[in-house]
């Protein structure tokens, strides 16, 4: 089948490679977003599905805007049978949309129609949940609320963080997209209707949303620890006003009347606080302008004390 790819992070290579690897399938272009830079020099770097794609001798485009009149027309003339998104960042419009005589799916890392939107990996585990999965749907002109195609169940444990669980995703996701594909091209797809009323959005994440409020329970501050690592990463104040991110973290069966923030016990490998509610463990960290370390490490240089308030 003739095929273009639309994505951009990491998560979008996955999808990619399979569909390259699988050798069923031609792949006529790749849309990615523009360059952009990025660090301290603002070196202009290519998206890793560009650098993906380029290693593979595929055609890419960098459109700013995939929906204007010129790129639309480069589309066309690319006479796709099917569009395949994943993670891309650009709404597609309907004259794209329908386009290919196979429309346009999307990998999406989430079980629709919960968590629809830009996050849906982080807030699976910022909100707790038990199981996250993807789900292939036909695309139409809404955010995420196309009919399903397909789904797959990821598991979430306890300690799972957002890296683990967005490469789980990422693999499942490129599996399934394959047989997605056999059963458009052999015509025993069936599309079912998303339920709206069941939706939930996971909108983009906001900056505030890394400081640890350590009001909240303990399930609460290690599920955001957990949905922000590796990225944006969490953080708090220690006593001298510095910043301290945190990286790792364990619930426990710890009680205390302290207030929320306090360090309740600093150990040999670790160190506990106190929350909102329950006492929460520290296993990994990094002090402003130093490298992520063990608790341990952090507390040998005299990281925290017993009786610490972190805020």
């Amino acid at each position: 089948m003739r095929i273009v790819f639309m994505g951009t992070p990491d998560f979008a290579v996955g999808s990619l490679q399979a569909l390259c690897e699988s050798g069923k399938h031609e792949i006529v272009g790749v849309v990615t977003q523009p360059d952009r830079p990025k660090g301290r020099g603002n070196k202009m770097l290519m998206t890793p599905v560009k650098e993906y794609a380029l290693e593979q001798g595929l055609t890419v485009y960098q459109p700013q805007k995939v929906k204007t009149p010129e790129f639309v027309q480069t589309l066309r003339e690319l006479q796709p049978e099917l569009i395949v998104v994943a993670a891309f960042g650009q709404f597609l419009s309907r004259e794209i949309l329908e386009l290919p005589p196979h429309g346009c799916i999307n990998v999406h890392a989430s079980l629709l129609p919960k968590y629809r939107g830009a996050a849906p990996i982080q807030y699976a585990i910022i909100k707790g949940e038990k199981e996250s999965g993807v789900t292939i749907m036909q695309m139409d002109i809404g955010m995420d609320t196309g009919a399903m195609l397909e789904k797959v169940v990821v598991p979430i444990a306890e300690n799972t963080t957002m890296g683990e669980l967005h490469d789980a995703l990422r693999e499942q996701g490129a599996a399934l997209l394959l047989k997605v594909i056999d059963d458009i091209a052999a015509g025993t797809a069936v599309a079912e209707p998303q339920n709206d009323a069941e939706a939930t959005y996971a909108t983009l994440l906001d900056r505030s949303m890394e400081h640890i409020d350590w009001t909240k329970s303990a399930q609460e501050v290690h599920n955001l620890i957990r949905g922000f690592n590796p990225a944006p990463s969490t953080f708090t104040k220690l006593p001298n006003g510095k910043s301290l991110k945190i990286w790792g973290s364990r619930l426990t069966e710890k009680k205390s009347e302290a207030a929320a923030g306090t360090v309740v016990e600093a150990g040999k490998h670790s160190f506990f606080i106190a929350c909102g509610s329950g006492v929460l463990e520290i296993t990994e960290v990094q002090p402003e302008s130093k490298k992520r370390m063990a608790a341990q490490v952090f507390l040998n240089g005299r990281g925290v004390a017993e009786g610490d308030i972190l805020g």
